[in-house]
């Protein structure tokens, strides 16, 4: 299954446009297809994710493509800080803003629309970071994350979350046949042709991400970027990788 040639010229010339579009008609069924389309895994990873930065007990976090703020709401439920979230897509951001409402957490959460590599917050603001599927839609992630390890207070907890590639032969000839056909059906079947589009980006797309950044060129990249006692941890079968380190003091 190829994705269209125009597709890809605009995800590699401009990948923050690229990712606006792509979100643009997805936010309302984001959370619970992104559920039922990982069977489940998608919210574990998350909860993982989160776990690594409880434990500086951050009073201000940021949740960096936040998406419609299903990890600001796992924040908010573990840690008593106040959550600024933010994400390019402002689609997005009004579906977060409607179920942090829902969830009696405006006092806590304030919603900013912005790019991940150019962040509107003054250097050392936050105690805690976290993003999410952030680094296949940035045009250097290595830039990124420097951007974000900026933001952070020494000895502040930053993790992030993102789709890998099993590095097994079974396991990555299953994750392709999943990520190239069934993602893709089983998208359009259950959120229509937004959902379609979008999985039929997402396998080749992750594929590309690693021929060029590969999970231990991301790992010194973070070390590079300022971010110590950097910990990788691979999930279901190498489908996903949670990445947490903490600012150099």
């Amino acid at each position: 299954m190829k994705i269209g040639r125009r597709i890809i010229r605009t995800y590699r010339e401009s990948p923050n446009e690229f990712s606006q579009e792509l979100f643009a008609d997805l936010p309302a069924r984001y959370n619970t297809l992104a559920e039922v389309l990982s069977f489940g895994q998608d919210w574990r990873w998350r909860s993982t994710m989160v776990s690594r930065v409880v434990g500086v007990e951050p009073k201000l976090i940021l949740d960096v493509a936040c998406g419609p703020c299903a990890v600001t709401k796992k924040l908010a439920s573990v840690t008593s800080g106040r959550i600024v979230s933010l994400d390019l897509s402002q689609g997005m951001l009004a579906q977060g803003q409607r179920l942090v409402k829902r969830a009696s957490l405006d006092s806590r959460v304030s919603l900013v629309r912005g790019r991940a590599e150019q962040l509107p917050f003054p250097d050392a603001t936050f105690d805690a970071l976290t993003f999410t599927y952030l680094l296949r839609y940035v045009s250097d992630p290595a830039e990124t994350l420097r951007e974000i390890a900026r933001v952070v207070k020494p000895g502040g907890a930053i993790s992030s979350l993102e789709f890998a590639v099993p590095t097994r032969p079974l396991w990555r000839i299953a994750w392709w046949l999943y990520t190239r056909w069934v993602l893709p059906v089983g998208g359009l079947v259950t959120g229509g042709r937004a959902w379609w589009d979008a999985g039929r980006f997402l396998g080749p797309s992750i594929s590309r991400h690693y021929r060029l950044y590969s999970v231990a060129w991301t790992r010194e990249a973070w070390r590079r970027a300022g971010i110590d006692h950097v910990e990788v941890k691979t999930m279901s079968l190498g489908g996903g990788v949670v990445i947490s380190g903490y600012r150099r003091e």
